[in-house]
């Protein structure tokens, strides 16, 4: 037994010198590789900030009519424009002198600014005498950044009439510039408080002055590296990659990275009793876990893979930048990590050192009493647990209606209070262009057949370049509503049926409309990949089928529970008025794809203690016993990573980070615990079939027989050692010395 000691003590069970030369090297070469390819990484990965894209075609369907206009627009004349409305209001109706003093600064934005049609916006005055409203489209702004600046340059020209006239700069180009700096400051808060929180939890989990900071240090490496690498992809390929998908991949390198880290500390610790040498006790550690850790990266990876498969450029784009993060988290937590702790030795674990020959207290802990409560009532735990998870997916059922743009942040800028004025002001009128191209040889007709459209109130003629005609349609219903949808279904309708005009309609609202049409789409495509490629890795991991169903099925199962509390709370607590159209297909990749690792850490560990011999249910108790500890540590990082994402001022990722948490303590502490558990119990051996397991007779799953430990390939490697007492959360375990 250990205790704990009031200093460092020397390392007596370092490998003597002879055998260490060459153990040694290795580990030096490792880390001085990984320093070498962190100086490359640096320069590129400080580049990737200016290499992200939040225009809007980078956030619609790559074959949507929207997304065409967006492309066509930015070949015309002046390049994509940058519409605004500017919005002058006096509570108690305007006087003369407002409207003077609005149409002189409207008059100076106009010179200061190249604009479509080269004139002076005309004023359109709300019928209540309260609002006046320019609308007016700037051209010649190279990309979103240069439109953001010229945005606010706008704003700071502005200022509030003395005596109650406000000003506001509102309409599609406000919004993308407020999206921009909101953008703009995500990812250095979202690193800082990321690292904060993981570094939190490993002080916590391993009781040390010294451990914690190791995982922190490589996940960083891990984090510089994935930066560099997808500015290569950039460079090389052209990959899109958005601020959205650069903050996710933040969080999967954290969490994913510390997840690993959590793994194998927890092995290398538990063979640093049976091995003299770290070097040997950290290979041990890695032939054990390794095929767990490498599985669980590889349904993260592919899961997010098969998001190229999805139509929406900002979900197909977010597959390989994610996968790269979770690939390099992976590559740094199997060589990196295990490099520095070897050559740190047994010491790095002070207080809490594990001895050699030491055994771990014999004590059940709280993982093995769930383990034996679930072996006591099998049937019970599993039906009562399944209810549960039915009871909390009911709430989907009051999830609110998809997300409007002016509601996608969590506190309102600029853009949206002009907004909300003007759908005040002229509740029957829209203030945002429908943006229809057509041939130019055609326009005409197609301009006819717009004017003639029921719900059209307006249609005025656009630029012209190309051969295309850009052509701006008012509807008469506000942006985005039902009368507006009616009016845009009926204009592509009509529009088709002009010949050789080939008209596009598009604009935010048709933006709107396409994006919930692809999501729908997505998931029917996406969501099926995704389980085949998870079942068909976790069948590799496990020579099962019944298994991997087994973890499938649970980890949906919890996804519809996290989507059933969302609903319960997303409109009545926090007050979001609608749910991102994508936040199903992507809550759903990374709940599977994560939520499946804490059933891979224990069936992976099951199936050892099968081989060794134990039957089903002995081999399920141990497994929940060995692994529990570690693996809720794990699970309560990774869904704090995520919680990291609701600080966000964006409700999309406030609602992803709610979800993915929800959905990961649930399936940490109920579904992995007590349900997998429980269905494993009442499978017995037919949880390994067709695996050779399950072709074992019960008297060849006695303990009579030596046991085998397997190396990371399946391969019998050497005899195992004598069966050891379990034991509990290897991470919070109590230091005593024999």
């Amino acid at each position: 037994m250990e205790t704990t000691s009031p200093r460092i003590p020397a390392a007596p069970d370092e490998p003597p010198a002879p055998a260490s030369g060459r153990r040694r090297a290795l580990p030096w070469a490792v880390i001085g590789a990984w320093v070498l390819l962190l100086l490359v990484a640096v320069p590129f990965a400080g580049k990737l900030e200016d290499a992200k894209r939040d225009t809007a075609v980078d956030y619609l369907p790559a074959g949507a009519d929207s997304t065409q206009v967006a492309r066509l627009q930015e070949e015309l004349p002046g390049g994509d424009t940058t519409d605004l409305v500017l919005v002058y209001r006096r509570d108690g109706g305007l006087t003369r002198a407002d409207r003077a003093a609005a149409g002189a600064q409207v008059a100076a934005v106009a010179r200061g600014h190249e604009l479509v049609g080269q004139r002076t916006p005309r004023g359109i005055p709300s019928e209540d005498g309260t609002t006046v409203m320019y609308p007016m489209a700037l051209t010649g702004l190279a990309d979103e950044k240069v439109r953001a600046e010229a945005v606010q340059e706008i704003r700071d020209g502005l200022r509030d009439h003395p005596g109650g006239l406000s000003v506001r700069v509102g309409g599609p180009g406000a919004l993308a510039a407020d999206s921009q700096e909101v953008f703009a400051s995500t990812d250095g808060t979202l690193m800082i408080a990321t690292a904060a929180v993981v570094a939190v939890l490993l002080i916590l989990t391993y009781r040390s002055p010294f451990l914690w900071l190791i995982p922190l240090v490589v996940v960083g490496f891990a984090a510089v590296a994935a930066m560099g690498v997808v500015y290569g992809l950039v460079e090389g390929f052209d990959l899109v990659v958005t601020s959205m998908s650069s903050s996710v991949m933040t969080v999967l390198v954290f969490g994913a990275g510390t997840d690993y880290a959590l793994l194998i500390v927890s092995r290398y610790r538990e063979e640093l009793r049976r091995h003299r040498a770290p070097y040997d006790a950290m290979r041990e550690a890695l032939r054990g876990c390794g095929p767990a850790v490498l599985a669980s990266s590889g349904t993260v990876a592919a899961g997010l893979l098969c998001l190229l498969a999805a139509d929406l450029n900002s979900s197909s784009g977010l597959g390989p930048v994610g996968a790269v993060g979770v690939v390099c988290a992976l590559a740094a937590m199997m060589t990196l990590l295990p490099a520095v702790l070897v050559l740190l030795g047994r010491r790095v674990f002070w207080p809490l050192i594990p001895a050699h020959g030491s055994e771990p207290r014999t004590g059940r802990g709280l993982f093995g009493a769930m383990g034996e409560s679930a072996r006591r009532r099998p049937v019970v735990v599993l039906l009562g647990g399944a209810a549960l998870l039915g009871a909390l997916a009911l709430g989907v059922f009051n999830l609110p209606g998809n997300l409007k743009q002016n509601d996608t942040f969590t506190d309102k800028p600029e853009s949206v209070v002009a907004t909300e004025t003007l759908a005040r002001a002229y509740p029957d009128a829209s203030s945002q262009p429908i943006s229809v191209l057509a041939r130019t040889a055609r326009a005409d007709e197609a301009m006819a057949r717009a004017r003639g459209t029921e719900g059209v109130a307006d249609v005025t003629r656009g630029r012209s370049g190309g051969g295309w005609t850009e052509i701006d349609v008012f509807a008469e219903g506000a942006p985005q509503s039902a009368r507006e949808t009616v009016t845009l279904h009926a204009l592509r309708s009509g529009l088709d049926r002009v010949d050789g005009a080939d008209a596009l309609v598009g604009g935010p609202s048709a933006q709107q409309l396409d994006l919930d049409d692809t999501n729908a789409h997505d998931r029917m495509l996406v969501i099926p990949l995704v389980l085949i490629a998870v079942l068909l890795i976790l069948a590799a991991l496990l020579r099962s089928l019944i298994a991997p169903l087994v973890l499938v099925v649970a980890v949906v199962a919890v996804w519809a529970a996290a989507m059933g509390l969302g609903g319960l709370v997303f409109e009545p607590v926090f007050g979001f008025p609608g749910v991102d159209p994508g936040l199903a297909l992507l809550s759903f990749v990374f709940l599977v794809a994560l939520g499946v690792d804490y059933g891979i850490f224990l069936m992976h560990r099951m199936r050892e203690e099968a081989l060794r011999g134990a039957g089903v249910a002995e081999a399920a108790v141990t497994a929940l016993r060995t692994t529990g500890g570690v693996i809720a540590s794990a699970g309560l990082v990774l869904a704090a990573t995520f919680a990291v994402l609701a600080t966000l001022p964006l409700v999309m990722l406030v609602e992803m980070g709610f979800i993915v948490a929800v959905g990961v303590l649930l399936d940490t502490f109920l579904v992995r615990t007590y349900l997998v558990t429980s269905a494993s119990l009442l499978l017995k051996r037919w949880v390994w079939w067709p695996g050779a397991l399950f072709r074992r007779t019960p008297a060849s799953t006695g303990l009579a027989a030596p046991a085998v430990r397997s190396t990371a390939a399946g391969a019998p490697a050497e005899p195992a050692e004598p069966a050891e007492p379990a034991e509990p959360a290897e991470p919070a375990e109590p230091a005593v010395r024999g």
